[in-house]
């Protein structure tokens, strides 16, 4: 017999503590961590110092509860939003309105390594930007409150100056437990880009060093941000942002080479008028000595001159004899115009394949912040968002990252105005493809005369959630008229859904003080009453359907064969099993009786706990896993 307890809230430290387990099952004692017996396996590897050790790494006042934040498990749920997206019911693309931190706990256990590629532009931390002000202790209570939604109005967002003693570790205490989960939602072939400034950029570094690991990184991408110099700059113009990029295993992320523009393609040429098209030219020599390849050291006979011509001692042929010859039959090697030159390969450009990205990025490539707002005043006229990306930056990384021919998933959880979800449309558009994407923005309130806020837009996530369907609706226009000769497995999704975050449906558990008469009182009014009153149906599935390790995007459909109760069933490609879901207040007897026929062995089904007869929950339990409230 399978029946559990749903619980309020998921926390992927269980998961993290059996494997530990199942590693030194020795180091456990009664379900807990026994610390002393796991120092003594582990006795070997660690370091034994009479003075406590000094190690490498990054170091700062609050770290020990930033780590310890990443762990604590949520307190909240996810609300749908009907209405506020477009094409709800058949896309796969989320906005979720909420505070990241809170966010990324909810969607861990349906989405842990499953995102092929997160994209975040953090706040630089200039001192004049606003950082995340965190309170580890109540997060989501703290969130609706101080976003006035609780009935106390206020922000959850603060200055961080510069004459703060804690300037930069605000900073971190924020982004930490942030990149935590963020390396377990990437998938183990998945890559993060994170844009950021010279503020903390090296601290930005050592912190993911930590949480990704320093052999996941890949590279610091400079992108060339502006046109023109800023002429009242007190020192340098900066001309530049960072792109830290951090593979989840390098072993396993394969980077996408990129065509070649029209500048590359302009190197090739057809001096000698050469039958199959244009070529470059590469040079014949390798790095190696006529002492470490004899075999390369030999003279190649010039065919226009009848000369001898031989390579230096420090730096030899490229290639042997044979092949050199098979070049030489072929036409493959030029001696330059006038036929007395070096001997270089020529390399044509009909054969020529994708080329390797460069770490330096040119606003001539991939955009600039001019651009970027122009961008967005296109969509915009009236402005109302200063520090937007292009597209053309965020499409870069798309590339290199993701396939148009997979439903690769895109993760921004500091959305902004929601860059990152236009390009994930804009390439779709372009190559065909079926990329996913979930974006993430705290509707943070714009300023009371910003043109966004006398324009109907009262914080960043409706800024954000507009341009999207601003973006859709373009596109769509665009569509009209037109024929699609595009070649999709798949429709193009050009919709969201939206959800919002919110209070947990399940009555947290609180510590009983008072009376025995009070405390037996509180006993039965929670068992009585596990829900937060009051709650609905589609919300309360959206929560259990999180908890039960099912993505928002899964496919929700009631079955039609239960007359007298509604029961939603829920299947996913990323879960084996289905789960069943009926929420009424009773099940009544001709449901119950047909239920074991729909259910498999694997299945969860779940409903309130008074809704089943003892003897309904003991069928169902020998039939499927029954998990009530």
């Amino acid at each position: 017999m399978s029946l559990t307890k749903l619980r309020p809230s998921f926390t992927f430290t269980p998961e993290r503590l059996e494997q530990l387990k199942q590693a030194v099952p020795e180091a456990f004692a009664d379900g807990k961590v026994n610390w002393e017996a796991l120092r003594e396996i582990l006795a070997e590897h660690l370091e034994e110092e009479e003075e406590p050790a000094e190690r490498f790494g990054l170091f700062w006042p609050g770290k020990r509860l930033a780590r310890r934040a990443a762990a604590t498990p949520p307190q909240g749920t996810l609300l749908p939003a009907p209405g506020e997206g477009v094409n709800e019911e058949a896309t796969r693309n989320l906005f979720i309105e909420g505070e990241n931190l809170e966010v990324l706990k909810l969607l861990l256990k349906s989405y842990a390594g499953r995102v092929k590629m997160i994209y975040i532009d953090p706040p630089y931390n200039t001192g004049n930007d606003f950082v995340y002000a965190d309170d580890y202790a109540e997060p989501v209570e703290s969130y609706l409150r101080r976003t006035g939604q609780a009935g106390e109005k206020g922000e959850l967002l603060t200055t961080n100056p510069k004459t703060s003693g804690r300037y930069h570790s605000n900073w971190l205490n924020m982004i930490y437990p942030r990149l935590v989960l963020a390396r377990q939602l990437l998938r183990e072939d998945g890559v993060i880009f994170i844009s950021i400034d010279n503020n903390e950029v090296h601290n930005l570094r050592q912190a993911m060093d930590e949480t990704f690991g320093s052999e996941s990184f890949v590279d610091c991408i400079i992108w060339q941000k502006k046109v023109s110099p800023s002429n009242d700059a007190t020192w340098f113009s900066s001309d530049h942002d960072y792109l830290l990029v951090y593979a989840a295993s390098k072993e396993l992320w394969k980077l996408n080479r990129l065509p070649m523009n029209e500048r590359q393609k302009g190197y090739y040429q057809n001096p000698d008028s050469d039958p199959r098209g244009p070529w470059n030219s590469a040079t014949y020599t390798c790095n190696k000595t006529k002492k470490q390849r004899p075999n390369l050291y030999y003279a190649i006979v010039n065919p226009f001159t009848n000369e001898e011509v031989w390579p230096s001692e420090t730096a030899v042929w490229a290639y042997s004899k044979g092949v050199c010859s098979q070049h030489l039959a072929a036409n493959m090697i030029y001696w330059g115009r006038d036929g007395r030159g070096k001997p270089r390969l020529k390399k044509f450009l009909s054969h020529a394949g994708n080329v390797v990205p460069r770490s330096v990025w040119s606003y001539s490539e991939v955009g600039h912040t001019q651009e970027a707002t122009q961008e967005f005043m296109g969509l915009f006229p009236s402005g109302g968002f200063e520090t937007p990306k292009p597209t053309r930056l965020v499409k870069r990384m798309l590339e290199l990252s993701s396939s148009a021919d997979t439903s690769d998933l895109i993760l921004d959880f500091f959305a902004g105005s929601c860059t990152t979800a236009h390009a994930v449309l804009a390439l779709n558009r372009e190559d065909g493809g079926n990329r996913r994407f979930i974006m993430v923005q705290l509707p943070e309130p714009t300023p009371a005369d910003s043109a966004a806020r006398q324009a109907g837009f009262p914080t960043i996530a409706e800024i954000g959630k507009e341009r999207i369907r601003r973006v859709i609706a373009r596109m769509q226009a665009e569509q009209n008229g037109k024929l699609d000769l595009a070649t999709r497995e798949q429709p193009e999704d050009l919709g969201f859904r939206v959800y919002k975050l919110a209070r947990s449906h399940f009555r947290p558990w609180q510590p009983y003080q008072g009376e025995s008469t009070a405390v037996v009182q509180q006993l039965f009014n929670q068992a009585e009453s596990p829900l937060v009153e009051p709650w609905q149906p589609a919300g309360l599935l959206v929560e259990i359907m999180l908890q039960e390790g099912f993505p928002l995007d899964s496919d929700v459909a009631q079955r039609g064969e239960f007359a007298h109760n509604a029961v939603e069933r829920v299947s996913s490609e990323f879960c084996e099993h289905r789960l069943f879901a009926c929420l009424d207040a009773r099940i009544v007897s001709e449901t119950a009786e047909a239920l074991p026929g729909a259910l498999g062995a694997q299945d969860v089904f779940v409903c309130l706990d008074q809704a089943l007869t003892d003897e309904g929950k003991m069928r169902l339990a020998d039939r499927c896993n029954l998990h009530v409230i």
